[in-house]
């Protein structure tokens, strides 16, 4: 709190960057973690998180106040105009300060705290390196697993358990290490279940312009061998020729195909960080334009060459994976083996493995090839200050949108959405979880962010259905195991919700994907409550003294429903037509559950006839519902059946209506709007945060409500049986 100069101001605007005349006023909080834009008026909050800031820019003081421009990591652009300089000063600098930590233990993972009880330890123990490769069949008789890491003295940047060919004896594997950039020795990252074609990574030679190596040359003909079915591999250099000729200046560069035999050389032409920072800076500009015309806005994107390099990382992934389908070995490397190598190996992965394409194996798939053999995300992602402009770059960020690309050729394919590519990207700068704090294993355990932070795959493993595509088909993992993407030019889309998420008016109305799972949650909470509302009316028919008749069910129930002023307390407890049910269970001198229990299995239902009970009478004496739904004390518990029918939500709200939620959260183009499946209102993440039974519910599996739900439904007192006249008035 000591960095914030000045923690509230007031009567300031928020600019629309659309229209000049939409200015909202409200009044700025700077907090210890966020910015908060409260307006009273319209009863909603901006959040802005201070790691997500990336500038803080005060412009030239004008008669209405000083303009403030804020821009995010993740493509958020404000502007607040503060009345007062001096105001606008103390909180420019005091942002500053905030969004640029001086030490990564002073991260916001080190000091937030769950506000729902949340176990730390929750998400830490989901995924295990070796348990992975064990997946793949490795160790294997062709690769070994080597422990000579294990304490990451030979290199501090790989996982300490690395996979080689059980050919490579320990002088080959030290020397090869020596031979490359920061000991980044050729280990295994994938290899192919069915033909045994590995994808390998590695950093660069330091072969200068003559410099060899024997021992690196004996451990990728060790590669090459385990790959029995092919007499050659592949070595894939994803930078282009002339970055990697002027390296050899420096006494790096790439291998001399004179020392590698039966070894194909291929350069794929991926630019470097420098140029793909510059060229995100210009596609961010394209989309700061105020009301652009069409060709400006093509031609601003055209030049950015964001696209360009989007399809070639995708070009390269993909030949990558074409060559393990052929059987062939490949092995990547591109400078340091940590930026365009971790894009490639991992997206060639995803092309190749349907595991990886699910919800669980895309955390696996990021946890082995970043997080384990390391990515400098730190220094890529500016996240602490000090750090070399230079060095920061959007590695991370093009590899979520190459994803996403596959996702909108192979729909079906992915069992994540858009919204699950767009959260891992946010908490990625966010810096509220631990998981992508440091640059490498090592740095991790270092910092013991598992005793001391939050893990991001718990936080989502706790809101599974918000990342779920409902479009995604589980049989294709059989009939289509590999996707290998469409490379042409008119194939690859701007990606208008990460990079204009923010921008109202820029997007459909309503996200279909959203609509889907709404209707399809609908659907499910209704056939459930179907199911139990139809045992209840088994039931409540036996008592009624329908088992003694001809009338199948369906047409008792038709009766019941088509009474147009039911007395239910004369129906239930004093029915003139049929025997009273007190009487019949006393004149049969037995409890009112044998009762109902002999009514169910002497009912004969036409058309179901088996045994002499009905399919539905045999389910409701199975499951237990007589017992549930009828008292001892109350042979029809009208208060339960009550209470059963009040707890689920027949109408839900619709979607389109919903801007802002009550908690005065507003709904954003890419915020999943939650229906309460009791009430049916509609909220944001943080006001659906409890999931119970409803006992108006057939399975009892705990569902999403709100809190005011939550409380009634744990807290309030049964229902009367006059509400039954009330219920039936609302109708």
């Amino acid at each position: 709190m000591e960095h914030i100069r000045v923690p509230k101001v007031e009567n300031v605007c928020l600019v629309d960057r659309f229209s000049a005349r939409k200015k909202v006023v409200g009044t700025l909080y700077l907090t210890s973690t966020h910015v908060i834009f409260v307006d009273p008026e319209g009863h909603k909050e901006t959040w802005i998180s201070h790691m997500h800031i990336g500038s803080v820019e005060k412009k030239t003081a004008t008669a209405n106040g000083c303009p403030l421009q804020i821009r995010c990591k993740n493509f958020l652009n404000v502007t607040f105009i503060i009345p007062r300089e001096r105001e606008c000063q103390d909180v420019c600098s005091s942002l500053i300060t905030l969004s640029q930590p001086e030490n990564l233990e002073d991260l916001y993972a080190f000091h937030f705290t769950a506000s729902d009880a949340t176990n730390r330890q929750n998400g830490w123990d989901f995924f295990d390196l070796k348990s992975e490769y064990l997946r793949m069949g490795v160790p294997n008789d062709n690769w070994s697993l080597s422990t000579i890491n294990k304490d990451y003295e030979l290199c501090d940047t790989y996982p300490r358990f690395l996979y080689i060919p059980a050919t490579a004896s320990t002088p080959i594997v030290l020397g090869s290490a020596r031979f490359r950039s920061r000991g980044r020795l050729p280990v295994l990252s994938y290899l192919h279940r069915e033909n045994q074609a590995a994808i390998c990574r590695s950093s660069q030679p330091l072969s200068g312009f003559s410099a060899r190596c024997e021992e690196d040359e004996s451990l990728l003909q060790g590669i090459r061998k385990a790959n029995p079915s092919s007499k050659y591999m592949y070595v894939v250099d994803t930078r282009p020729r002339i970055n990697a000729l002027a390296n050899r200046a420096t006494g790096k560069g790439y291998e001399n195909e004179t020392f590698y035999s039966h070894i194909k050389f291929k350069f794929l032409g991926i630019e470097n960080i420098h140029v793909m920072r510059s060229s995100l800076q210009k596609l961010v500009e394209v989309c700061e334009l105020q009301n652009p015309t069409m060709s400006t806005f093509l031609s601003g994107l055209e030049s950015s060459g964001w696209l360009r390099h989007i399809r070639s990382i995708v070009d390269t992934s993909a030949f990558i994976a074409r060559m393990i389908q052929e059987g062939v070995s490949v092995m990547v490397h591109c400078s340091d083996g940590w930026d365009r190598t971790a894009q490639t190996c991992s997206l060639a992965s995803l092309m190749l493995d349907p595991y990886y394409r699910t919800i669980e194996g895309f955390q696996m798939l990021i946890e082995k090839e970043w997080l384990s053999f390391g990515h400098k995300f730190t220094e890529r992602c500016g996240l602490i200050a000090g750090i070399d402009p230079k060095e920061i770059s959007p590695i991370f960020t093009q590899f979520i949108d190459c994803v996403w690309q596959l996702t909108q050729q192979f729909p079906m394919s992915f069992q994540f959405n858009e919204r699950y590519l767009l959260t891992i990207h946010d908490h990625v700068f966010s810096c509220q979880f631990g998981t992508f704090i440091g640059c490498c294993e090592k740095d991790r355990i270092d910092l013991r962010l598992r005793e001391r932070t939050y893990s991001l795959w718990g936080y989502t493993s706790k809101y599974t259905s918000n990342f779920s595509n409902p479009f995604y088909q589980k049989s294709l993992e059989i009939s289509q195991p590999i996707i290998v993407p469409v490379i042409n030019p008119q194939s690859f889309k701007f990606w208008r919700a990460m990079y204009c998420r923010f921008e109202s008016g820029v997007h459909p109305r309503e996200n279909i994907i959203d609509i889907i799972c709404m209707m399809k949650d609908h659907t499910e909470s209704l056939d459930d409550h179907k199911k139990l509302v139809e045992k209840r009316i088994a039931v409540l028919n036996k008592l009624l003294g329908y088992a003694y008749g001809e009338e199948s069910l369906m047409q008792a129930i038709q009766n019941l429903s088509s009474s147009e002023s039911m007395d239910f307390r004369a129906l239930l407890l004093n029915n003139t037509d049929n025997k009273n049910s007190e009487e019949i269970i006393k004149s049969s001198g037995t409890s009112p559950n044998s009762h109902v229990k002999n009514c169910l299995e002497n009912y004969a239902e036409p058309g179901f006839e088996d045994g002499g009970t009905t399919r539905m009478s045999k389910s409701l004496v199975k499951d237990g519902v007589v017992s549930s739904g009828v008292n001892e004390a109350d042979p029809v518990q009208i208060e339960q059946l009550l209470k059963e029918l009040q707890s689920v939500a027949i109408e839900w709200k619709s979607l389109r209506n919903a801007v802002i939620c009550s908690c005065a959260m507003p709904f954003e183009q890419h915020s999943k709007k939650h229906h309460c499946w009791c009430c049916g209102d509609i909220y944001c993440n943080r006001c659906i945060d409890r999931y119970v039974p409803l006992p108006g519910h057939d399975s009892s599996r705990p569902v999403p409500v709100c809190k005011a739900c939550y409380k009634r439904l744990k807290y309030s007192p049964s229902p009367s049986v006059d509400d039954f006249q009330k219920l039936q008035e609302q109708a």
